[in-house]
């Protein structure tokens, strides 16, 4: 970051009528942000995923961008309650279970052309099926996308690197279970999903790893050609008993790599609109971190302490280190190993903490995107050295799905 003292006190300066803890986006850099995925997609449209962003008003803001078309949800009844206020394309990117939201999806026809569900099991059929108020097959068609596995299998299967996701992995395997949907009356298959978070999601140059970051990077070589083969294979199979619309992949890791493919109408990406800290290592693009959070200073317990109210924001995954906020502005404050970041209050240490008065802020990045809406029901929007707007996110609009 070019000037952090400066970022700093335009960020201090834009909020200073706002009392912490809160939370802003600077659109300045969302904007650059969304300028580049464009960019790296190479022409390719982006369905924003919107578990990354949760915020209708920044939804719209970069549907709005040339480059982007359609929204990746998470949940059917988030995917609902978007298609209701008018976002016209959205894809679910997970099964789901939600009976009365695939009753409410069946009864209306005009609603279940703007949502495409996520299925790679018969039951999940069947499901849907006992949803439906007039009995098996009756009511609007579903749009269906099938999801394939996209992890790497090594050494006869021994050795598995990737997400735990869907059980459908060969060409054999995708166009069988198509054929089964494509026979069962009220649906119809339109498109495929194939995420390589291992390749997409996993940075390949850790700062003070260089080993580490080599490994990654041999495999993720390794698994971005065998997914293109097999990607290709299963969309050719696929082609065989039905008319695909799309066929989605990536994420903001990859998009290089998955647009590069011929296979893939489509790219998936969220992340790199907020730049969380988990995006800051990767070889192929540098982001501008774009969301940020204050939190006050309310003690000053001595020499090279503050403790700021608030801060056990931790993102989800594999526990770590690397899932907790980084103190961020001003520069050289960390965490007290014995208490990390609290539920309540937090302490930091650093040098830079002599300098920090009762009131004012330090300002964090979140380890993923997304989740930091679930903890502030309103995103300030900064752009120069002003807030020009207040955005409700989801939890301030009384949407909180998971």
């Amino acid at each position: 970051m070019a000037n952090p003292a400066a970022h700093r006190a335009r960020y201090d300066r834009a909020t200073a009528h706002l009392d912490a803890p809160l939370a802003v986006v600077d659109l300045d850099a969302f904007d650059a942000n969304a300028a580049d995925l464009v960019r790296r997609a190479g022409g390719k449209p982006i369905r924003v995923a919107s578990k990354s962003v949760r915020c209708r008003a920044l939804l719209e803001r970069v549907l709005a961008v040339e480059g982007f078309a359609g929204v990746m949800s998470f949940t059917l009844t988030e995917s609902i309650w978007l298609a209701r206020a008018g976002f016209g394309d959205v894809l679910l990117a997970y099964p789901s279970a939600d009976r009365s939201g695939y009753a409410e999806l069946a009864a209306d026809p005009g609603l279940a052309a703007s949502v495409t569900v996520m299925l790679d099991d018969p039951a999940q059929l069947e499901l849907i099926d006992e949803a439906r108020e007039g009995g098996p097959g009756t009511g609007a068609e579903i749009r269906v996308c099938l999801e394939m596995d996209t992890a790497l299998r090594m050494l006869g299967g021994r050795v598995r690197i990737g997400a735990r996701r869907s059980p459908l992995r060969t060409p054999e395997e995708l166009a069988s279970f198509a054929a089964l949907v494509q026979r069962r009356p009220g649906f119809r298959v339109v498109g495929l999903m194939a995420y390589e978070g291992h390749i997409a999601g996993v940075g390949d140059s850790l700062a003070g790893r260089p080993l580490r970051s080599l490994a990654v990077r041999a495999m993720q070589s390794r698994a971005r050609a065998e997914l293109a083969e097999r990607r290709a294979a299963v969309v050719r199979a696929l082609r065989q008993v039905a008319d695909l619309e799309f066929v989605n992949g990536g994420g903001t890791g990859s998009v290089e790599s998955t647009a590069a493919e011929a296979a893939v109408t489509e790219i998936a990406a969220g992340s790199g609109l907020y730049q969380p800290r988990l995006f800051d290592n990767y070889t192929a693009f540098r982001g501008r971190p774009a969301a940020l959070f204050a939190l006050p200073v309310v003690r000053r317990p001595g020499v090279g302490v503050v403790t700021v109210l608030g801060g056990g924001y931790p993102a989800s995954g594999a526990a770590g280190r690397d899932r907790l906020p980084q103190p961020y502005l001003p520069e050289g404050l960390s965490y007290d190993p014995q208490e990390q970041a609290g539920e309540v209050q937090t302490p930091l240490l650093g040098s830079a903490a002599d300098d920090l008065l009762i009131g004012d802020r330090v300002w964090f990045r979140h380890a993923k995107a997304g989740e930091l809406c679930e903890r502030f029901d309103r995103l300030h929007l900064v752009q120069g050295q002003r807030v020009v707007d207040s955005v409700p996110t989801y939890r301030g609009e009384g949407m909180t799905y998971l």
